[in-house]
């Protein structure tokens, strides 16, 4: 039996959430609905603007990657998440937030610098948009795999928002290649369109011969393949992925098992804050698959917990949340 369900790389992130309107993106010129990288002083001028005009949400450690091994360690999973944090306050947080949750990390001696935050902002339509500074992290390398750990892992779990960094890509395409020659399944996500839009080579690069789960939202699965039909896009992505899961908002999900397809319904709820739904869904996912379950059970469990995730603020839900979706989802079927 493997000592980690699974082994996740990723951006380390603390992320402050904030409430905004329509207008505040046209009258500050951010592009709504995706993930900008962008300067520390232009994000502290962005942070001051906020906070002064709707004051901080909700803050937690986060991070695409992170708030997937949160849910799936918060569900019963064990997960190991290899990452890069500075030795400041923000790092210490993100640490911290590990710990108390039952992430494995072997970071050891931390270098000084500055570490990763995402500004959240939410819109009305429950929209989320996303201006992050990497700091330290875009130093991810292949210092901070611990390819032992990996051996002893059912999956990885890669983090397409690393492809923005050389040394991250450089380190992700190693991870991969060894899983690959140990055995170890190997799973992706796309992350964000901008991936797609800004990165597709790179993200190329990355899947190379393919994956064995790749999880995307039913734009990223468009914008990867260049085609405007979901069944074109699935046709291509079956030539990369052995399985996959495109979720599609309030329309549930697709799922194809490497034999058949799979729709799963959606859970009608009011949604306040997208930020979070695919991470939950892919840790939701890949808890079931781990301890057994089929396709459709997992995607039957990740859609009501993502459907969860949406209708409070925050990309995370609480411990007793998870154990109620898993007696709800779970326990029932």
């Amino acid at each position: 039996m493997a000592k980690y369900n699974v082994y996740g790389i990723g951006n380390a992130l603390v992320d402050k959430e904030f409430e905004v309107d329509e207008s505040f993106f046209q009258n500050h010129n951010i592009e709504k609905g995706v993930m900008t990288l962008v300067a520390h002083e232009q994000q502290d001028h962005l942070l001051n603007l906020l906070t002064a005009t709707s004051g901080v949400k909700k803050q937690a450690g986060g991070g695409s990657a992170g708030n997937t091994l949160y849910a799936l360690s918060q569900f019963g999973g064990h997960a190991y998440f290899a990452c890069k944090v500075a030795n400041d306050e923000t790092g210490n947080y993100y640490l911290e937030q590990l710990g108390h949750h039952n992430i494995d990390t072997s970071i050891g001696s931390r270098e000084s610098g500055i570490s990763g935050r995402c500004l959240v902002m939410i819109s009305p339509d429950a929209e989320r948009t996303m201006h992050t500074y990497l700091g330290i992290s875009e130093f991810l390398s292949t210092d901070e795999l611990d390819f032992e750990n990996v051996r002893q892992s059912d999956y990885i779990y890669i983090e397409g928002y690393l492809v923005t960094s050389p040394t991250a890509k450089s380190a992700i395409i190693d991870l991969k290649r060894f899983a690959e020659k140990s055995h170890i399944k190997t799973a992706m996500t796309f992350s964000d369109p901008a991936m797609l839009e800004y990165f597709k080579d790179d993200v190329n690069d990355v899947l190379g011969d393919g994956v064995d789960l790749l999880f995307c939202n039913e734009q990223e699965a468009l914008l990867w393949s260049g085609v405007d039909k979901l069944d074109k896009a699935c046709k291509l992505m079956q030539q990369k992925a052995r399985t996959f899961a495109i979720t599609r908002g309030a329309n549930g999900a697709l799922l194809y098992d490497g034999s058949e397809y799979i729709s799963i319904e959606g859970n009608r709820v009011n949604a306040i804050d997208t930020n979070g739904a695919g991470d939950m869904f892919a840790g939701a996912f890949l808890y079931a698959i781990t301890r057994g379950e089929d396709f459709e059970t997992a995607g039957k469990l990740a859609s009501l917990a993502s459907a969860k995730v949406v209708s409070q603020f925050g990309p995370r839900l609480e411990a007793e949340q998870h154990r109620e979706i898993v007696r709800q989802s779970l326990n029932s079927s």
